[in-house]
């Protein structure tokens, strides 16, 4: 609990920035530096997608609807895309012939790893600029802040 005399965690003056203008902008700041390496025919959204089929294997759409937060139709118009491009592939799901299952294709596993190494030095120039310290410091509170954890 905080107290009394200690202002409201959002107060700032007409001069300062809000923690979470700061952090939205430090994001959208850090989006910049590694979405310049997808390409022109690959959206971060498309890339987030990839990531997420990538890193959980065959996987159901609604997986994917769910890790970005989107409705079900919205990653079935994503998968579609990536799969037009032959970055993943629809297979019937082993444990429910009902429902699908999407994968990455081998282009689509190179492709991922263009964007991980695209966003790994994107993440190394930005953070460049803090020191070893402070970076630890940072990693520190973002994960005290990340329900995740």
């Amino acid at each position: 609990m905080r107290p009394a005399d200690d202002p409201p965690v959002d107060a700032t003056s007409p001069d300062e920035t809000s923690l979470d203008e700061l952090l939205m902008g430090a994001a959208r700041a850090l989006r910049r530096t590694w979405a310049g390496g997808l390409g022109p025919d690959l959206s971060p959204h498309d890339a987030r997608a990839l990531r997420v089929i990538g890193h959980h294997g065959p996987t159901r759409l609604g997986v994917v609807a769910d890790h970005l937060r989107i409705a079900p139709r919205s990653a079935t118009d994503v998968v579609d895309r990536l799969e037009a491009r032959g970055l993943v592939e629809r297979a019937p799901d082993p444990a429910d012939r009902r429902a699908m299952t999407v994968s990455l294709t081998d282009v689509g596993t190179a492709v991922l790893a263009d964007v991980d190494k695209a966003r790994r030095e994107g993440a190394a120039e930005f953070f460049g600029v803090l020191s070893e310290d402070e970076r630890a410091s940072l990693a520190g509170i973002l994960g005290r802040l990340d329900p995740r954890a």
